[in-house]
Parts: C-alpha cells; structure tokens; sequence
C-alpha cells in the first residue's frame, strides 16, 4: 500500500517539481551583520555597568566581557541546554516594549546566592538552591539588570524601566513557565558574554530576546545616535537702495554718556537671634512637620535578616540610657531622652543640636 502524500508534495506535483516548496523568510524576523553589531555594542555598555552592581553585591571582583551574538530557533535552545540551568525572565516597562530571559549554570547560580546570603561561596551544593537562594540570584540579577537599565537610559536619552525579574530552575526538554513564554518567540537573539566573579566563577551568562525586541534595541541606538537635522540658514532681508536723487550721508554715531558709580554692598551682620523674629513668621506656625524619635541603628547581613522570626531580637547601636535623636523632616534637630506619658511613649529634650552642627561645621 502506498504511502499518503503530504500537502507540500502535492503542491509541488501540481508545480511540475519533485521537492516540496521552503517557506519564504522574512528579513524582518533576522539580523543583519550591522544589527548583530549593534545589540554586541549595546551589550558592552550595559552589562559594564552590571558588572560594577554585581561586584558591589558580592563584595567580589566582577567581569562580563566579550559579547557573542547570534540567532537560535527554540529547537536548538533545547539541544543546548539538556541539563537544568537557572533562567530568570525580565519585562521592560517603560522606554521599551519586550522582555528577555537570562540563563546561569546551577552551579554559578548556587555561588552567586551562597556570597549573597553573607557566605564564602566555596564548595556550594548546586541541587540546594532552594526558594530562599532562588531569591538572592533574583535580588542579584534584579539589581544587575537595573544597572544595564541605566545605562540604556544614558545611551537612549530616555528614561527606562524594568519589572522585578521572575526566577526559574528550568529544564528545556520539558515545558515550563519560561520555556512555554520561548515558544512564542520565532527565532530569538542569543547574546553571550563571559562571567568571571573573582576566583570562583569563569563561566558564561546568556541572554536571550526575541528578534524584534533586538532590532528595537538598535533602532533605538541609531536615533540617539544620528545627528540632528540643521535648519536651513535664512538670509537677511536686503536693505532697500537709496533713491538716485538723493545723496547717501553716512549716519552720524553718538556715544551716550553712562553714569559709573561705586559698587555698593550691603553689611554683613551676625544671624537674626530670637530678639528679631521677622514679623511675617507667623504665616509658618500652621505647617506640619514629621517629628520622629531614633532609638538607634545596625547593620545585617541578607541571611541574618532572612532567619529573623518572632521573637529575635535586634542588638542597636545605642547604649542603654543614652540619649536618643529628635528628627524633624529627617533633618535632626535635638537629643533627649525616653518617658513614659499615661500608657504612651515620650521623649524629653533634653539637648538641641545647634545649626552649625547640622550643616557639619566644627
């Protein structure tokens, strides 16, 4: 029994040919080498900028260098990635219109998370990136990403925004929420730089974008980038010529005389005291200001503040009966000390910090 033929191979019979049509490409939906380029370009502006967020993070030297561009189908993004990476998708939400998908090893992944989370980042278990590490590497990338933001924003001459990133350990032979969001992109961009985070990360971190987010990318670069159109030069109105009957008489040049006098300025006087109030104050004694009272501060680190539950208790930078800060529109103003009013808290003045101290003059 024969075989069905296929609707192409029908198709082609009816042409007078053997081989079944190919569907004709849309130059729209691929770079050209200009393109590819530009978007390596913009990379290198960006990410330089990721780079020095993420090193401030990680309290570690940071490197994203060298640029790789090309365009992937999502068949060949499976063949690429057959083991479990971290993907992390982020939307723009002003200046831009489109989203891109960054991809890390589990393994750089679980290093970058360990170093968030205040640790060494030395001899971490890339199969423990549970939800709380999971959201370090999204704290990381989100802060990363912010600063790649800036930096279009300077390129672009426009302000640009972008949503928190959402993170995923994806697997791209299976379907999931950041593969699923692949498959409508046709062909995409795939930007690839090298990461190396001091001595314990040498690695790749991918980007990837639809092709129509990348071409918006360089549009974007040529506009800021093309020079502005100069406005034709107008010419002065000729003036009219003098009659033939008439003789011309060069016009007669007066000088105005201009009084000079000696600058005068007026005498510097010491500040007003309580003595000269300006009458028209009183216009200001309605207006409301946030008074608040500091106990005290401390610095902690992402994984002390994650293990904090009820009933931790937080170690100030004051000492027990040292007098407390009296702000005043978060300026501060006076010192004082802790009462109790009724069943309320109090705080008695008990100093006030004079204006030459304010401004950090001794």
């Amino acid at each position: 029994m024969s075989e069905m033929l296929s609707q192409d191979e029908i198709d082609a019979l009816l042409r007078g040919t053997s081989e079944p049509s190919k569907p004709e490409t849309n130059p729209e939906e691929h770079l050209d080498s200009m393109e590819s380029d530009a978007l390596g370009e913009i990379g290198n502006i960006s990410f330089g900028n990721s780079a020095t967020a993420l090193s401030t993070l990680l309290q570690q030297k940071v490197e994203i260098t060298t640029p790789i561009v090309s365009e992937v189908t999502i068949d060949a993004l499976r063949e690429r990635y057959p083991t479990p990476h971290v993907a992390l998708r982020v939307g723009y939400t002003e200046g831009l219109k489109g989203e891109n998908v960054l991809v890390l090893t589990r393994e750089d992944a679980a290093i970058i998370s360990d170093l968030m989370l205040g640790g060494t980042g030395i001899g971490v278990d890339p199969e423990g990136l549970d939800e709380i590490r999971l959201s370090a590497v999204q704290e990381a990338m989100n802060q990363m990403m912010g600063a790649a933001a800036t930096s279009l924003s300077t390129v672009f001459s426009k302000k640009i925004d972008i949503s928190p990133p959402l993170v995923e350990v994806f697997d791209a032979t299976k379907n999931q929420t950041i593969i699923d969001r692949l498959e409508l992109w046709e062909t995409m961009v795939l930007i690839e730089f090298n990461l190396k985070v001091g001595t314990l990360i040498d690695s790749k971190i991918v980007q990837i974008a639809p092709v129509q987010f990348g071409k918006q990318l360089v549009n974007e670069l040529m506009a800021a980038t093309s020079p502005a159109p100069v406005a034709p030069k107008q010419e002065a109105p000729k003036a009219p010529a003098p009659a033939a009957h008439q003789p011309v008489r060069p016009a007669a040049k007066s000088v105005p005389e201009v009084a000079v006098s000696q600058a005068e300025f007026m005498p510097l006087h010491a500040p007003a005291t309580n003595d000269s109030i300006p009458a028209n104050l009183g216009l200001l004694y309605d207006v409301p200001l946030n008074v608040t009272v500091e106990l005290g501060r401390t610095k902690r680190s992402v994984r002390e503040v994650l293990e904090l539950s009820q009933g931790s208790i937080i170690e100030l930078d004051k000492l027990a009966g040292e007098p407390v800060d009296i702000y005043v529109n978060q300026q501060r103003i006076a010192r004082g000390e802790v009462v109790v009013i009724e069943e309320n808290f109090g705080v008695r003045v008990t100093e006030i910090i004079q204006p030459h101290e304010r401004i950090g003059i001794v």
